[in-house]
């Protein structure tokens, strides 16, 4: 079939920097995808307490056994500000990511950094070889404010020094009714959401329409965040092998062999 998701009305929900990629892989395929960001991811602002912390934490760099990045978003901001102050990259520190995509962002800033192929989240990076003997060793963490502790509270038990540099904040969009209206009705198809606070939001959003959008198919990028779906009443949840473009629109079609697509 060459345009498999043909007709059908596909919800993307990524921030609006993010959501681009997918909504042409998207259309490529045959769907009218209809972008609906829930998500948006605005830096720290200059001065701010969480400003400040991060510009310590990067002027010392070089004092970090590890460096982690949690996602794409903190890969390319990260990235842009140890570049302002390094403009060589600091030796004898291993940078880490969380996902394979936020590993390509930091490629792309040439930071080569390792990421696990076992899972797309803090517990799967946790397993590797390289965070399992951490005691005395300090850590940076660059993340959004207020993400998960998960990742720092493992390290701290296992005896690391961890530092956070909150990069950006995560908010939720504004709509008007008409915006919302439009994207929403009539129902989508499917709706793809790739973290559990978009999800939160978008439920937040389409309060008035929520039923009938959570009949959809739902393709989310994790089994924790198909139990928090569930738990806010989604009745068709399917996890994709990860959150990337491809993954999640793979899950749409699980028989079609998206290998050549790029």
């Amino acid at each position: 079939m060459t345009n498999p998701l043909h007709g059908q009305r596909i919800l993307v929900t990524r921030p609006a920097h993010q959501a681009q990629g997918q909504a042409e892989r998207l259309r490529a395929l045959g769907a009218d995808p209809v972008l609906l960001p829930c998500l948006e991811i605005q830096p720290v602002d200059e001065g701010t307490p969480e400003y400040l912390r991060a510009k310590c934490c990067v002027l010392d760099l070089d004092l970090y056994h590890s460096v982690i990045f949690v996602s794409a978003n903190a890969a390319r901001l990260g990235a842009e500000w140890i570049d302002q102050y390094w403009p060589q990259l600091p030796l004898r520190i291993n940078w880490l990511a969380i996902g394979q995509r936020t590993a390509e962002t930091l490629a792309d800033h040439g930071i080569t950094a390792f990421h696990s192929t076992a899972g797309y989240d803090s517990e799967a990076l946790l397993e590797s070889n390289l965070l399992h003997d951490v005691s005395g060793e300090k850590i940076l963490i660059m993340r959004g404010a207020d993400g998960r502790e998960k990742l720092a509270v493992t390290l701290r038990e296992r005896g690391a020094r961890v530092d956070y540099a909150d990069l950006y904040r995560r908010r939720c969009p504004r709509y008007s009714d008409s915006e919302l209206q439009q994207a929403l009705l009539p129902t989508p198809d499917a709706v793809l959401a790739t973290s559990g606070e978009g999800l939160d939001n978008l439920s937040s959003l389409a309060a008035q329409w929520l039923q009938p959008l959570q009949s959809a198919q739902l393709v989310v990028p994790s089994q924790r965040i198909a139990l928090k779906a569930e738990q806010l009443g989604w009745r068709q949840v399917r996890v994709a092998q990860g959150p990337d473009d491809r993954a999640m629109i793979q899950a749409l079609a699980p028989d079609l062999d998206l290998d050549s697509d790029s």
